[in-house]
């Protein structure tokens, strides 16, 4: 275990896309959380500004996820992509280590990442607020919401590239059912003869997923009529998706032929 987690820490801290993936992450959420502080600096510092200014848009907060979850992708994917598997499992055969190192390694690295931006993000803050903000309820639910969400992503990218052995797919999953899938099945469900489908929302796993950072309850606001489960099972809802499809990648991985 120990040769393959020092094979992925070097084989992720040697590909340039790694470095780009969280600068890109840590700017574009930086950037988001200054307009958000910039826009609100003669506010109180509410515990709703203050989650929005540290996530950079709290249940919006999609570039530190999204950059994150690629990276988990090519974890995995740039083994197919660029033919390396077969060296790596001639160096490391134990194919459920390997993935293990995987998972290990991309969590580790989205939590410092994550870590890094709640500072970033905290700093410029603070350039704007006129005292330190109280970390009561709900930041005491949303930061820790935070670093779960992207470690989850992080996970999600990384079985989605091991299930379709690649990165396109992987990446079309990513950003199509969230974007489109869900918001359709959303849409679908505002047809009075499709209502039936508005209690199943709360099962989508992307919309579920975001909960994890919000700071107040579900608002339909001529949307969908339902109710979401609360943060944890929310976040548990968008867990057992992402285990589903990590458990299929593992056992084919194991299966399959490199």
């Amino acid at each position: 275990m120990t040769d393959a987690l020092r094979f992925e820490w070097v084989r992720i801290r040697t590909l340039r896309s790694t470095y780009w993936l969280i600068g890109l992450g840590l700017l574009i959420t930086a950037g988001v959380a200054f307009i958000i502080a910039f826009a609100t600096r003669n506010d109180d510092p509410s515990p709703g500004n203050v989650a929005s200014v540290l996530t950079g848009g709290a249940e919006f907060a999609t570039f530190i996820p999204i950059f994150m979850a690629i990276i988990g992708v090519f974890a995995t994917g740039h083994e197919y992509r660029h033919g390396t598997i077969q060296p790596t499992l001639t160096t490391i055969p134990q194919r459920s280590r390997l993935l293990m190192a995987k998972i290990l390694m991309v969590s580790f690295t989205a939590i410092v990442v994550v870590a890094v931006s709640l500072l970033i993000n905290f700093v410029i803050g603070m350039i704007f607020w006129s005292e330190v903000p109280s970390f009561e309820a709900p930041l005491n639910e949303v930061i820790p919401g935070y670093f779960v969400l992207v470690v989850l992503y992080t996970i999600l990218g990384l079985a989605l590239a091991q299930l379709f052995r690649g990165v396109p797919s992987a990446l079309v999953v990513l950003l199509i059912v969230p974007l489109l899938v869900e918001g359709l099945i959303g849409g679908l469900s505002m047809v009075p003869a499709l209502d039936w489908l508005q209690p199943v929302l709360k099962f989508l796993p992307f919309s579920a997923g975001a909960r994890l950072l919000a700071t107040q309850p579900y608002d339909p606001q001529g949307g969908p009529e339902f109710d979401y489960f609360d943060r944890w099972a929310s976040g548990g809802v968008f867990a057992v998706f992402i285990a589903i499809i990590l458990v299929a990648a593992w056992v084919l991985f194991k299966k399959r032929d490199a």
